[in-house]
C-alpha cells in the first residue's frame, strides 16, 4: 500500500473582492463579491513507503495547501487522498500518531521555554511513558547534535539551531512518515547541511519516508530520489532526481570577487558574463556544465587574479520550471505537426 495517494485532488478558496470605485461608508452599502482561486487543480501522485521525495514549486503553486489537506488541516474541495491508509481530514487523531510535521514558516516549540520542556510534552501527548521519552530525546539529541541546545530557551536559538530542533521533536514518536514544508527556509549553507544530514540518517535508520517541500535544488539532490514539480496547483514534471538534473540542472552560476580590479571587458573563455560589478571587483557567471566542466571554469577564473570569495550555485527553481514548460510547449507543437 503507497504511503500516500492522491488522486484527482482540488482545493478552492473563495476571496473577497473590493468594490471598486467606491469609498467609505458608500463601498460598505454594496453587496460583497467574492472570487474563487483554484490553488489545487487535479493533482493525482503517489508515494511509496519510505521514500524520500521532493515536492517542490514556487510561490502560490499549492504546496503547501497540498502538505495541509495531507495533515488532515484542510478539507479538500472534491477528490480522494489517503495517508499511510487513513483518509486525514476524516481520521486526523489517528493519523497524527503515525506522521510527523514541520512547517518552516509555524514553529511548534514554545517560544520562551526551553526545547525540552515541548519534548516532554510531546511524550505526554503521544502517550509515551517518561523512560521511553527521555530514551527517545537522548537518541534525537545525538543524531540531530542538539544535546547541549535542550535546555536553551527556544528564543535565544539561531534559526538553525531552532529547526534541527523543530524537526527532532517532529520525530519524537517515531512517525513513519515525515512532512517537511520548507524547513530550510532562512538557513545558511552550513545549518542547511546540518539539517540534510540529519534527516538523512534518520530515514536511514528508522526507514520514515519524507515528503519535502522546498525552494532550494540543493534540498532535492541531497535527500530526494524523485522530484515532482508542481505549478498553479497542477504536476508540470515528475521523475527522478538524477534524470532531473540531467536534463535542467545543467546550468551553474558563479559569483566571484577578486582582490583586484577586473578588465571592464571582463570575458572567461566556456561562460556567459552577466554583470561586472560597478568598483569591478566582482563579477556573475553562467556556464553549461556540460559544455564546459566546472574544473576548468575554476582554473580560468584563478588565472584572472587573486580569488577573495567564490559562489557556485544552480539556476533558481522559477528558471527550472520555465525551462520544463519550454520542453512541453515544444513537444505538444512537434506532436501537432
Amino acid at each position: 500500500m503507497p504511503a500516500i495517494q492522491v488522486t484527482n485532488l482540488h482545493k478552492n478558496f473563495q476571496t473577497k473582492r473590493k468594490a471598486v470605485g467606491l469609498r467609505g461608508s458608500l463601498r460598505s452599502l454594496v453587496r460583497a463579491e467574492y472570487g474563487t482561486v483554484e490553488a489545487v487543480r487535479g493533482l493525482s501522485f503517489a508515494m511509496d513507503p519510505g521514500e524520500l521525495l521532493g515536492f517542490i514549486g514556487p510561490n502560490g503553486a499549492g504546496k503547501s495547501t497540498t502538505i495541509k489537506i495531507l495533515t488532515g488541516i484542510l478539507f479538500p474541495s472534491s477528490g480522494q487522498a489517503t495517508v499511510l491508509g487513513f483518509v486525514p481530514w476524516k481520521q486526523r487523531r489517528q493519523l497524527a500518531y503515525q506522521i510527523g510535521t514541520v512547517f518552516g514558516q509555524r514553529p511548534q516549540l514554545w517560544y520562551h521555554l526551553p526545547a525540552i520542556d515541548t519534548f516532554s510534552l510531546f511524550g505526554k501527548i503521544f502517550e509515551l511513558d517518561d523512560r521511553e521519552t527521555s530514551k527517545r530525546i537522548a537518541f534525537l539529541a545525538e543524531a540531530f547534535d542538539i544535546a547541549d541546545l535542550l535546555e536553551t530557551p527556544v528564543r535565544k536559538l539561531s534559526l538553525g539551531q531552532r529547526m534541527r530542533c523543530e524537526v527532532a521533536a517532529s520525530l519524537l514518536h517515531k512517525p513513519r512518515l515525515l512532512l517537511l514544508d520548507e524547513p530550510s527556509i532562512g538557513l545558511d549553507v552550513v545549518a542547511k547541511q546540518r539539517i540534510r544530514d540529519a534527516i538523512r540518517e534518520m530515514a536511514s535508520l528508522e526507514g520514515v519516508g519524507v515528503l519535502l517541500t522546498s525552494h532550494d535544488a540543493g534540498d532535492l539532490e541531497a535527500l530526494c530520489k524523485r522530484v515532482i514539480i508542481i505549478n498553479h496547483g497542477q504536476i508540470v514534471y515528475q521523475d527522478k532526481v538524477s534524470a532531473l538534473k540531467r536534463t535542467f540542472l545543467t546550468s551553474k552560476l558563479v559569483e566571484v570577487r577578486y582582490a583586484r580590479q577586473v578588465a571592464p571587458d571582463f570575458h572567461i573563455a566556456g561562460t556567459e558574463t552577466l554583470k561586472v560589478a560597478k568598483e569591478r571587483y566582482g563579477v556573475k557567471l553562467r556556464f553549461e556544465a556540460r559544455q564546459t566542466p566546472v574544473e576548468a571554469v575554476m582554473a580560468r577564473l584563478s588565472e584572472v587574479g587573486s580569488v577573495v570569495d567564490i559562489t557556485i550555485s544552480d539556476p533558481p527553481l522559477e528558471e527550472v520550471i520555465a525551462a520544463i514548460y519550454e520542453q512541453a510547449e515544444r513537444s505538444e507543437a512537434a506532436i501537432a505537426k
